[in-house]
């Protein structure tokens, strides 16, 4: 069962490579707010980088508003300057207690740009799945060439590894088309 064992074991780590792309792709901005956009943020807070959630309550109060409240408000100072820092290229307002982030309606241009971006993501989420099989097909010469499975078997589960592969790609292109299509709506 050490052929099965191998082939489940794959199948996991190449869910790890879906799930990894799905959140690379909830981290870019689009037309509407959404509190991932700042996932990818970190703070400095006392001498450590923290990711922003763990400092602060991010709402939507709006479809094209995210406000930030920090739980320490001495950090408030902190959070707006890692904001305007960051590659989100959104501008913060504060009144004192609460972070406001407008998300301004995105050009034709930068929408361009993110769907390169998004389509980058993807490949690298494909790779990272094609990886996991070349181990996984790797693993099986040598339990052929050990005398541990026979070459009916390993070719069997050649076939049901490329499956699983190509399952997991066709799931990181459903969510690549998704994004895409939530990108270049207007």
């Amino acid at each position: 069962m050490a052929i099965d064992d191998l082939i489940q074991d794959a199948q996991r780590r190449m869910d790890k490579s879906v799930e990894a792309a799905q959140t690379e792709f909830s981290t870019l901005r689009t037309g509407r707010a959404s509190p991932a956009l700042l996932d990818r943020i970190q703070i400095d807070y006392y001498g450590q980088q923290t990711p922003l959630k763990q400092l602060a309550t991010i709402n939507t109060p709006e479809p094209r508003m995210l406000t930030v409240q920090p739980f320490d408000p001495s950090s408030l100072q902190a959070i707006e300057r890692a904001i305007q820092e960051s590659d989100l290229g959104l501008t913060p307002s504060n009144d004192g207690q609460i972070i406001r982030l407008p998300i301004p309606q995105l050009t034709e241009e930068r929408r361009k740009e993110l769907v390169k971006q998004v389509r980058h993501m993807a490949e690298e989420g494909r790779v990272a799945a094609r990886n996991v099989r070349r181990d996984a097909l790797h693993h099986l010469k040598k339990l052929e060439q050990d005398g541990d499975a026979g070459a009916d078997d390993v070719h069997r589960a050649e076939d049901r590894l490329q499956k699983v592969t190509d399952e997991h790609v066709q799931r990181i292109d459903a969510a690549l088309k998704a994004k895409e299509a939530e990108i270049m709506e207007v």
